[in-house]
C-alpha cells in the first residue's frame, strides 16, 4: 500500500517544510496537501523543496475556484521544481462552499468536472509539445497561447498525474473513466463503503489506484484517546450533517441521523452535535488504535481494497518507532 501522510489544514505555513521532512523520514511514500486554510499549491511548493523523495499531492485542490489554465501552470511549475514528484489531486467541494465561499459557478459538477480536467489535460499537452492551445466545451473555452506564455516542457514521465476527490457513485465512476486514480472522503473510507459504492463503480479492466482517508484516533494513552474520540466525533458530525453524505449514512444504518444533525445546526446547537454520533456508528468509520496495533487494523480494513492509505505521523516522536513498524506493515500490503 502507499502510505500517504495527511496533515493539519491550519498548521502554519513556517512549519509546513519541517513537516514534510519528518514524515519523509518516517517512511511516508507521499504528503496530501488539503484545500481549508492555506493555497494548496504554495504549501505544496515548500513541501517539495524541503524534501528529495516524498512525493507531493494536492488531496484535493478545488477545481471550479480557478481556471484550468492557471491550475495546469501551477501543476506544471510543481512537476518542473520536483523532478516529477507532484500529483494533481482534484474535486469538485459542495455547491454552497464553490458559490457562496468563493463566488464561483458550480452546476453541473459531474459535466463540469468532467470538462475541467480534460481542459487542464489540453494545457498540458501544449505545454509538453510547445503548441498553441485549442479546447472549446460547454463551459471552458481556451484557444489563445502564445509562443511568449508557454512554460518549458518537462522531462517525459514527469508530468503532473490526475488524482480526483470523489463520494457518490457517479463521481466515483467519472475519476475511474478519466483520471489516474481516486482519493476518498472521510464519510467514505470504511471498507463497508469501498465494497458497496467504489470498487463496483471502478473499470475493473484499467481500475485505477484507491487512497483512502479515514478518521484516525491513535494513541497509547487511554485518556489521550479519549480526546481524540471526542474530536473525531464532533468532526463526524459536522461532516454528517451535509446532506451529500446522507447516502454513506443511510448504508451503515443510520438514515434519519443527518437530518437530525441539521436540525441541531439550524437551531444553534452546534456543541451538542458529537452526542449524537453513536459508538456503532464511530467504529465502523474510524480507525481507533494504538500506534502498534496500528499496521494490523489497517490492513485489516483496508487490504485488498485499497492502494493507500492516508494518516498522520506521532504527535511526540516517542511513539515514532512504533508508527515505523506498523508503517512497514502497512506498505508491505497489497
Amino acid at each position: 500500500m502507499e502510505l500517504v501522510a495527511g496533515m493539519n489544514p491550519h498548521m502554519p505555513m513556517k512549519d509546513i517544510a519541517n513537516y514534510a521532512k519528518r514524515v519523509e523520514s518516517l517512511g511516508f511514500d507521499t504528503l496530501h496537501v488539503p484545500e481549508m486554510i492555506h493555497d494548496p499549491f504554495i504549501v505544496s511548493g515548500l513541501a517539495l523543496s524541503a524534501t528529495t523523495r516524498l512525493r507531493v499531492r494536492t488531496g484535493v485542490a478545488l477545481a471550479f475556484v480557478r481556471s484550468p489554465m492557471v491550475t495546469a501552470l501551477s501543476a506544471w511549475d510543481l512537476a518542473n521544481l520536483s523532478a516529477g514528484r507532484f500529483d494533481l489531486g482534484l474535486g469538485s467541494q459542495i455547491r454552497q462552499n464553490i458559490v457562496e465561499r468563493y463566488g464561483m459557478p458550480f452546476e453541473p459538477p459531474l459535466s463540469r468536472l468532467r470538462e475541467y480536467v480534460l481542459a487542464v489535460r489540453s494545457c498540458f499537452a501544449s505545454f509538453s509539445n510547445q503548441t498553441t492551445i485549442s479546447f472549446e466545451g460547454d463551459f471552458y473555452q481556451l484557444t489563445r497561447l502564445q509562443k511568449e506564455f508557454l512554460p518549458e516542457p518537462i522531462a517525459p514521465g514527469m508530468e503532473p498525474e490526475i488524482w480526483l476527490g470523489a463520494v457518490g457513485g457517479k463521481m466515483t465512476a467519472l475519476a475511474s473513466a478519466i483520471s489516474d486514480g481516486l482519493i476518498t472522503h472521510p464519510t467514505n473510507s470504511h471498507p463497508l463503503h469501498l465494497r458497496n459504492h467504489v470498487i463496483p463503480n471502478l473499470n475493473s479492466k484499467t481500475r485505477i489506484p484507491v487512497i483512502v482517508s479515514p478518521l484516525a484516533a491513535i494513541g497509547n494513552d487511554g485518556t489521550q484517546r479519549k480526546e481524540l474520540v471526542l474530536d473525531k466525533k464532533e468532526r463526524l458530525a459536522f461532516l454528517y450533517s451535509t446532506p451529500a453524505y446522507d447516502p454513506t449514512l443511510k448504508l451503515l444504518g443510520f438514515g434519519e441521523l443527518g437530518s437530525e444533525l441539521r436540525a441541531l445546526r439550524s437551531d444553534g446547537n452546534n456543541q451538542a452535535l458529537h452526542y449524537k454520533i453513536p459508538d456503532e456508528l464511530f467504529n465502523q468509520v474510524v480507525i481507533e488504535s494504538t500506534w502498534e496495533e496500528l499496521g494490523e487494523v489497517v490492513v485489516d480494513w483496508f487490504g485488498g481494497l485499497a492502494s493507500g492509505v492516508v494518516l498522520r505521523p506521532p504527535d511526540e516522536s516517542q511513539f515514532d518507532q512504533q508508527f515505523v513498524s506498523s508503517a512497514e506493515l502497512i506498505k508491505k500490503a497489497t
